[in-house]
């Protein structure tokens, strides 16, 4: 329970930082395929013998430089290419499982999360991706603000929109990579995702946007991993619900 909160912590506070720069940047669809492609990483490191998390992050930055290839250069629309990955990832993965005998119960908690299978390696692999995304997100934060909001004015400033674009999806990606655990490939977007919503939907500046997500994705981890801990429940699923629960709560809340 102490390695699944220090992860979870970590992961709660990354998660919506990377996540409100793709929601404003209308690209959120991207953490859902990056979570399908880090899966089939996975599937990738079970095979070979390799750390997991290891394979699984460089398929996903593979993917990220062959998304950002295949869109500038073969000029096809990001969205249909997003879908490519998405479903093509998944597929080989299903393929691979088949032919490897099928799931075990190590590679089913990569698919939905486990807090019972946070090892002290899997802290390590997650404490240093966190110290990575969130370092980069301090060092660069005007250069992605001003491309998440508008790449023609930013690019009038001086700033690179597909330089800062791609360092925008490796964060995605290590994001992804070190949420695998707790949440689960199929519900990692969800998190980058739902908190940043509720946030936004209380109409505040960018700052406190973001401070109101993190403060919202914290007490859905750590409510969620509380719940799933003493009700024998998926984490991941719980984590979500839990965000979800928060959302709707909100909306109310902001009705009135």
């Amino acid at each position: 329970m102490i390695r699944a909160f220090i992860a979870g912590s970590v992961i709660a506070i990354i998660a919506p930082l990377v996540g409100i720069f793709l929601v404003v940047r209308r690209y959120a669809l991207i953490a859902d395929t990056l979570a399908h492609i880090t899966f089939f990483g996975v599937v990738v490191g079970f095979m070979s013998g390799l750390p997991p998390l290891l394979t699984a992050l460089g398929t996903s930055l593979a993917a990220v430089f062959g998304i950002e290839r295949l869109r500038t250069v073969q000029k096809l629309p990001s969205d249909s290419l997003l879908s490519l990955f998405l479903s093509g990832s998944l597929a080989i993965a299903t393929v691979l499982i088949s032919m490897h005998r099928g799931f075990n119960l190590n590679l089913f908690s990569f698919l939905f999360g486990s807090i019972t299978t946070v090892s002290h390696g899997d802290i390590i692999t997650i404490l240093v991706l966190a110290v990575f995304v969130i370092g980069v997100i301090i060092a660069f934060y005007k250069e992605l603000f001003f491309i998440s909001f508008n790449e023609d004015l930013a690019q009038a400033s001086g700033i690179r929109p597909r330089s800062f674009g791609i360092l925008l999806l490796v964060l995605a990606a290590c994001t992804v990579v070190v949420s695998l655990k707790i949440v689960g490939a199929l519900l990692i977007s969800a998190l980058m995702v739902i908190p940043v919503l509720t946030a936004i939907g209380y109409g505040r500046g960018f700052l406190s946007t973001t401070i109101l997500a993190v403060f919202f994705s914290l007490t859905s981890v750590i409510g969620g991993i509380f719940i799933s801990y003493f009700w024998g429940l998926s984490s991941g699923g719980t984590i979500v619900c839990l965000a979800l629960a928060i959302f709707v709560i909100s909306i109310f809340i902001n009705s009135k």
